[in-house]
């Protein structure tokens, strides 16, 4: 075939285009690119990127109580003592973590879904980490009411992307945590900094103007 005339005289240089083009979002092109550009680069630095992956691989894990990718199980932010254990923001992937970390605003845990609803794909509620979000938040109802009666439950702040998906993944898991006892909230989404609201579409603005607070 006409891709079998394009393979590289070096066996191992087309098996190592064959992994790289098995990564996400990295065509074979690309994936040439780089096999290419590592050819060139000290033979120790690769060997560092090699050990580094297979490390990754062997010491990095999930924390079985808020399912961020760690090391330690609980992960550092579940084991805080400095964290607002009645706070949980509930977010898609570990990335998600990482991006409201570094706000420094909140200090409370988090709890990661592992992606978000969508039935097109055949991912429902059974294959996130709802179940467990779920068993975590009545847990936690439960330990507020034994604790005192005045106490109020956890509140959960649903941090999804705003997509379709996302937005019918929000209203699941609002269905399913308010009878618990739990208070439910979403972060607001609505207009970025620094666009026109010329070039916002019309359901982004509607959820600016929902969303809106004083000033």
């Amino acid at each position: 075939t006409g891709r079998d005339r394009m393979l590289y005289t070096s066996e191992a240089l087309e098996r190592a285009i064959e992994q790289l083009n098995g990564l996400p979002t990295i065509g074979r092109k690309t994936a040439q690119r780089i096999a290419l550009w590592m050819l060139k680069q000290p033979a120790g630095d690769i060997a560092a990127l090699a050990a580094s992956l297979v490390e990754m691989k062997e010491r990095v894990a999930y924390c079985t109580s808020c399912w961020n990718i760690t090391e330690s199980d609980p992960c550092p932010i579940c084991d805080s003592a400095k964290r607002n254990r009645s706070l949980v923001c509930v977010v898609e992937e570990p990335t998600d973590v990482l991006a409201i970390e570094k706000t420094n605003d909140f200090r409370g845990l988090y709890h990661v879904l592992g992606g978000v609803i969508n039935p097109l794909d055949g991912i429902g509620p059974e294959e996130l980490k709802v179940r467990e979000l779920l068993e975590r938040i009545g847990k936690m109802t439960g330990d507020a009411l034994e604790e005192s009666v005045e106490e109020a439950g956890p509140e959960v702040i649903l941090a999804l992307n705003p997509s379709v998906e996302g937005e019918m993944t929000t209203l699941y898991l609002a269905k399913m945590l308010r009878p618990l006892g739990a208070r439910v909230t979403r972060i607001a989404s609505g207009v970025p900094m620094g666009s026109a609201l010329e070039y916002i579409d019309e359901a982004t603005i509607a959820r600016a103007l929902e969303g809106r607070t004083n000033v």
